[in-house]
C-alpha cells in the first residue's frame, strides 16, 4: 500500500492548550510519521505521511479530543516521501 503525505492546518484556539502533545500521543496510536510545529500566526500544522487510512484515524482521533479549540481544518496531500522515521514536535 502506497503512502501519502498530508499537510494539514489546524485554526482556532490551538496553542497553548496542549495541542501538539496530544498530537504526538495520537500518533503513536497509529502507523503515521511527520510532525506537528506552531505557526507565527497561531495555526498549527501537521505533516504526516503513512497509509491513506492510518492517517484519517489519526485526524479522526486528533479531532475527537482537540475539536473544541479547532475552528477550521485545510489539507494538501502529496505522495509520501519516506522522509521521516517517527512523529514530533518541530519548533
Amino acid at each position: 500500500m502506497a503512502n501519502e503525505r498530508r499537510t494539514v492546518r489546524f485554526d482556532g484556539n490551538v496553542q497553548g492548550v496542549g495541542f501538539r502533545y496530544t498530537a504526538c500521543r495520537v500518533a503513536g496510536q497509529f502507523e503515521v510519521t511527520g510532525y506537528v510545529r506552531n505557526l507565527p500566526d497561531g495555526a498549527v500544522e501537521c505533516v504526516i505521511e503513512g497509509p491513506c487510512q492510518k492517517i484519517d484515524s489519526f485526524l479522526t482521533e486528533l479531532r475527537r479530543r482537540m475539536g473544541d479549540y479547532i475552528s477550521g481544518i485545510t489539507q494538501q496531500t502529496a505522495v509520501g516521501t519516506g522522509s521521516f522515521r517517527s512523529f514530533g514536535v518541530r519548533y
